[in-house]
């Protein structure tokens, strides 16, 4: 993801005007609540490759609360900002789980779904938006899957019931994954009034407006658990 992030900002300066007078918006989501405990997943089958337990990503924070895999992005992005063009995304299958948990990809690019276990895999999206895809993964292929419309779709292997991911299919370029310690930046952001929503798969979402001038506007983002 950090890859992805340095590319879009080289992009970014030749799509926005003014480039000069941009900002940039750093920020932490953070839980309110509390300690969260991490949940134990029973591995049913393929025990070999799988191992017998895993740990829970729905919610991942860090000590000083900050969550891991939220997406941050701009409600109201600067009109007339596009994407150019960008390289496949990748997701892999190790051990039995998606890594990363999170991607972010631009409408219309094609996401790389590997699988490095040395078993079969399937891919199952469920969105609205987009066709949903249903496909059985041998160990070692890889499949690409290109999304068009912009939606945040769940990605699940039927055959390992605990794996899940996520792809957000972006419509423009202001978009963010928080890292593990819940920190993300926005870069290359007009002068502006802006909301700037977070989703979390667990917690769902939550906005906040900012006003973004020249340099660099700081933020804290805090979630609730329902």
């Amino acid at each position: 993801m950090r890859m992805i992030a340095t590319v879009l900002g080289v992009l970014l300066g030749s799509i926005i005007p003014g480039l000069a007078d941009a900002g940039t918006i750093k920020g932490t989501v953070r839980l309110v609540g509390g300690p969260v405990e991490v949940k134990k997943l029973k591995v049913t089958v393929d025990h070999s490759v799988c191992g017998t337990v895993k740990d829970s990503e729905e919610l991942l924070v860090s000590p000083e609360m900050g969550i891991r895999n939220a997406v941050v992005f701009l409600q109201n992005p600067p009109p007339n900002v596009k994407w150019t063009a960008m390289p496949p995304v990748q997701m892999d299958q190790k051990q039995c789980v998606f890594v990363p948990r999170v991607v972010v990809a631009p409408a219309g690019t094609t996401v790389e779904f590997l699988n490095s276990d040395r078993l079969l895999h399937n891919l199952h999206s469920a969105g609205t938006e987009n066709p949903t895809v249903n496909r059985t993964q041998p160990k070692g292929r890889t499949i690409p899957l290109t999304f068009r419309r912009p939606e945040i779709i769940r990605i699940d292997c039927d055959l390992h019931p605990w794996m899940r991911a996520w792809v957000v299919v972006a419509e423009h370029p202001f978009y963010a994954v928080t890292n593990n310690r819940g920190e993300f930046t926005l870069d290359n952001v007009p002068p502006g009034t802006y909301t700037v929503q977070v989703w979390q798969e667990s917690l769902g979402i939550t906005n906040r407006d900012v006003v973004v001038p020249d340099g660099v506007t700081t933020v804290t983002v805090e979630m609730v658990r329902k």
